[in-house]
């Protein structure tokens, strides 16, 4: 099992990007699939959730209206649409699957935004 992210880079503010999440191991239809970051000096937050019955998503209210988790279930990835990004949104983005039972993360890709 496992989930490998990419789609990180460095954007100006206001700009958008697309992170993926890449399973392997299980189908993401079958799992909770969240989305974590991590700022330099802070804790790992939780951003994004997208559940497995129902297709129920849920959001951070720090990106509420500007994030979107969605997945392409032929591909088996998950995705983080990331529009309107600030410089408070730079930090290192995870890729989380809660599957039977247990928690699998990646190695996690950098977001940076700055001019």
């Amino acid at each position: 099992v496992q989930v490998v992210e990419s789609g990180g880079g460095l954007v100006q503010p206001g700009g958008s990007l697309r992170l993926s999440c890449a399973a392997s191991g299980f189908t993401v239809s079958s799992a909770a699939m969240n989305w974590y970051r991590q700022a330099p000096g802070k804790e790992r937050e939780w951003v994004a959730l997208i559940t497995s019955v129902g297709v129920i998503t849920n959001y951070a209210a720090s990106v509420k209206g500007r994030f979107t988790i969605f997945r392409d279930n032929a591909k088996n990835t998950v995705y983080l649409q990331m529009n309107g990004l600030e410089p408070e949104d730079t930090a290192v983005y995870y890729c989380n699957a809660r599957w039977s039972g247990r928690s699998y993360w990646g190695q996690g890709t950098q977001v940076t935004v700055s001019s």
